[in-house]
């Protein structure tokens, strides 16, 4: 399983641990990822994924899952992420 946020597309970033003496040796930088369930209003389920401190905050801010998905363009998600924002829009299509 990759280490990248299923909704911000943040991932590993690399850098270099520099000691007094500048010696550089090569490390990763981690994504804060934690597996989250979150309700789908539109879908009327829980949905499982796995995503970052700041993701989570983004779809906190925006008013939910559903919301969140709607307003975000296509080239900033997953592609689980836009199978599940194809499944709101139809849902939300169907309700109205």
């Amino acid at each position: 399983m990759a280490r990248r946020c299923e909704v911000t597309g943040k991932g590993v970033q690399f850098g270099h641990n520099v000691s007094h003496a500048n010696n550089k040796t090569l490390r990763r930088f981690m994504p804060n990822l934690h597996g989250v369930t979150l309700i789908s209003e539109a879908l009327g389920r829980n949905v499982k994924l796995r995503l970052s401190a700041q993701g989570l905050r983004s779809v906190e801010h925006n008013g939910g899952l559903d919301n969140w998905l709607v307003k975000t363009a296509d080239s900033k998600l997953s592609d689980d992420a836009k199978k599940l924002k194809r499944q709101v829009k139809k849902a939300l299509t169907k309700a109205a």
